[in-house]
């Protein structure tokens, strides 16, 4: 009994892909508020989610009035959501829902909310910390 867990501990343990060896870092990708170019995220802030099922996911009122359209494919995320973090002030200071400003020039970039918020996609991230991408640059490092 022994001899047969140890060779399936052994068969468990992977050996490393020879590829990972010469394979370059992927360039770190950073987010910054347009107005100010101050840094208000990275890619290890981002939280992902899976994408919805676009309008089929959305109270029928919310839904556009074209019938034609529940056959395009869904549309991309107009945001991400990201970790809560230090220097967004109105999640210091305790509120459920609030605008996410900037730090340096208070542009309004987001918004969070506790109970959480759907996504253009369709799909629901809980609790949720959205920044728009038309209000900030992604950046490679």
């Amino acid at each position: 009994m022994v001899l047969i867990a140890a060779r399936n501990s052994q068969s468990k343990m992977a050996a490393p892909n020879i590829s990972d060896f010469g394979s370059e870092p992927k360039p770190q990708l950073i987010y910054r508020c347009k107005k100010c170019r101050r840094i208000v995220a990275s890619q290890e802030h981002i939280v992902p989610h899976e994408h919805g099922e676009g309008k089929k996911c959305f109270k029928w009122r919310k839904r556009g009035s074209d019938p034609w359209e529940d056959d395009k494919e869904p549309p991309q995320c107009s945001s991400i959501f990201v970790e809560p973090m230090k220097w967004m002030e109105s999640v210091q200071e305790g509120g459920v829902e609030e605008k996410i400003q900037c730090m340096g020039c208070k542009a309004r970039l987001g918004s969070f909310n506790w109970a959480g918020m759907q996504c253009n996609c369709g799909a629901w991230v809980n609790p949720a910390f959205q920044l728009h991408k038309n209000r900030i640059d992604e950046c490679n490092i």
